[in-house]
């Protein structure tokens, strides 16, 4: 797998997950507006 690193001023990357719900989700597509928060939860220690 292969990543690179995200700089100010580039356009966020296209990503689909999981929610909570089981349902899958899209960003940045999926937001609303321009502004949006994404949480990584690691789970169970």
């Amino acid at each position: 797998m292969s990543t690179t690193q995200v700089v100010p001023k580039d356009r966020f990357p296209t990503i689909t997950g999981a929610t909570v719900d089981g349902e899958t989700v899209t960003l940045p597509c999926d937001t609303d507006g321009s502004w949006a928060v994404l949480l990584f939860y690691r789970g169970h220690w």
